[in-house]
């Protein structure tokens, strides 16, 4: 079994990319879905981020206002890293238990985390290979700004917020271009999920 990260800028393309890999055949686990499992109204994650955040980062169902959070955490340093000391952990068990079990299913699987602070997070360290999605800043800006309705300075904010793409870059096993058109875009992926499956 390969594991592979995926990972790159906020709003460079990332999603889009595991979504073409996932219709090649890899298995795809997705980090923010984990995350946003193990913070479900009453687990011991959702309790301790209640505990510091207040109930103010709470929608009237309980459920977590991630707007609301993220306009807290995207402000302050120190907030943010409180925030990934709840999650990180129990996403990364999460995974683990994701991974063995794909394994199991087929040792010769190619598995896809998806992820979004894999350097941030030291996740680097537990993949076998790293790919990188790439865009220019411009386009992360006009990206965030259209899909989350975020103005310059808090799109701005959540780019600073991550590594700067271009060390992810140098990091990398494999590079691929997020602005490119999809059809180009889904060759790239075929051509590489091709080359993993080798690997596997």
């Amino acid at each position: 079994m390969l594991l592979v990260g995926l990972t790159g800028g906020v709003a460079t393309g990332k999603s889009t990319v595991a979504r073409m890999f996932k219709r090649c055949g890899a298995v795809v686990i997705d980090a923010d879905t984990l995350a946003r499992k193990v913070v479900e109204p009453d687990r011991p994650a959702w309790r301790e981020i209640v505990r510091i955040f207040g109930r103010g980062v709470l929608k009237p169902d309980r459920t977590l206002d991630r707007h609301a959070l993220g306009a807290v955490v995207f402000r302050r340093a120190a907030k943010r890293r409180a925030l990934e000391r709840i999650i990180h952990p129990r996403v990364a068990r999460e995974q683990a238990r994701l991974t063995r079990r794909a394994a199991l299913a087929n040792p010769k699987a190619v598995v896809i985390y998806d992820v979004p602070l894999l350097f941030e997070a030291g996740i680097d360290k537990r993949v076998d290979l790293i790919i990188v999605v790439a865009a220019g800043r411009a386009v992360q800006l006009a990206r965030l700004k259209k899909r989350n309705g975020l103005t310059n300075t808090e799109a701005d904010r959540r780019i600073r917020s991550q590594l700067p793409l271009a060390g992810k870059i140098r990091r990398a096993d494999f590079v691929l271009d997020g602005t490119l058109r999809r059809s180009s875009l889904n060759t790239r992926v075929r051509r590489l999920y091709r080359e993993l499956r080798q690997l596997a």
